[in-house]
């Protein structure tokens, strides 16, 4: 069955309000995307994220009529015309194979390969990850999650104990336990990511060695060998001295998820202690390096 799609340009202020409009009119779906390429950075947390030019699109059955519905939208905005209007038909699909053949394969450092679950590796041999796309962020196909991955690729893991601070779907922390490492932390103070790591750790037969935890909840004293951390700028900042404390003497810090023209402000509060190397991957950056032992 064919699908009647209606979308509209919004501003931040009015954008949930004309969602609002097309679901009480009978939208199937709504949703919300990006109309100007602009990176949301840090959201309020209470806030619902919306860019400052946002289109809301409505998908209807394709017998209604949308007049009605543009009524109310011009109401609403006070104005005669839409602001780009786009009207169409959308032919019916398999939606769901739709959104999973989206997914393919990624290649990082040294055959390290993240694979979604309905795919077969390319390289049955290779150090596959099986991680499909879901509520917890990180499937690796964000640069910032890539540039963790590809410096994990790089490092001799056996034996290493890991952290990774802000897990999301676990990625990091499986991969290092997949390449070798002996035990690794999922820290996150959201228990559907706990749930999602846990579950993506054990589809990965790697659950015996990762564990899962709140923040609270990680052992006192604890130091390790790697601590991963990719979040935002300002947990970073104010995660400094926890972070920087996790990190044995030799051992390494891995801070993401900034951009490029971030790094300047997020340096000085990790310089002391770290001889720290700066990549880059698109717009976004990620700072590395060893933990000078405290003689230095």
């Amino acid at each position: 069955m064919p699908w009647l799609q209606l979308r509209i340009d919004a501003t931040e202020d009015n954008a949930q309000q004309l969602s609002d409009v097309m679901e009480e009119a009978g939208a199937i779906s709504v949703t919300l995307e990006d109309a100007a390429d602009q990176i949301l950075i840090e959201p309020d947390a209470e806030a619902l994220p919306l860019w400052s030019r946002t289109r809301v699109v409505g998908l209807f059955d394709a017998a209604s009529d949308v007049e009605p519905v543009k009524a109310r939208l011009r109401a609403l905005l006070g104005r005669e015309r839409l602001p780009g209007l786009q009207l169409k038909v959308i032919e019916d699909q398999d939606w769901g194979r739709a959104w999973m053949d989206r997914f393919e394969p990624i290649c990082f450092q040294n055959d390290l390969w993240v694979c979604p679950s309905w795919r077969t590796p390319p390289d049955p041999n290779a150090c596959n990850i099986y991680l499909d796309p879901g509520l917890a962020f990180g499937t690796g196909t964000h640069a910032s999650t890539a540039l963790c991955l590809e410096w994990l690729g790089e490092q001799g893991l056996t034996d290493k104990e890991i952290v990774d601070y802000g897990c999301g779907s676990g990625i990091l922390a499986v991969a290092g336990l997949k390449r070798g490492a002996r035990r690794a932390w999922g820290v996150d103070d959201d228990p559907r990511a706990l749930a999602v790591s846990a579950g993506n750790a054990e589809k990965n037969e790697v659950s015996a060695n990762y564990r899962p935890v709140p923040p609270e909840s990680l052992p006192p004293g604890l130091q390790v060998d790697i601590v991963l951390a990719n979040i935002l700028l300002a947990p970073l900042i104010a995660l400094a001295p926890r972070l920087t404390a996790l990190v044995k003497p030799g051992g390494n810090l891995v801070l993401a998820g900034i951009l490029k023209d971030q790094v300047s402000s997020l340096r000085p509060y990790y310089e002391g202690g770290f001889d720290l190397a700066v990549r880059t991957r698109e717009e976004w950056a990620m700072l590395a390096g060893a933990k000078r032992a405290p003689c230095d």
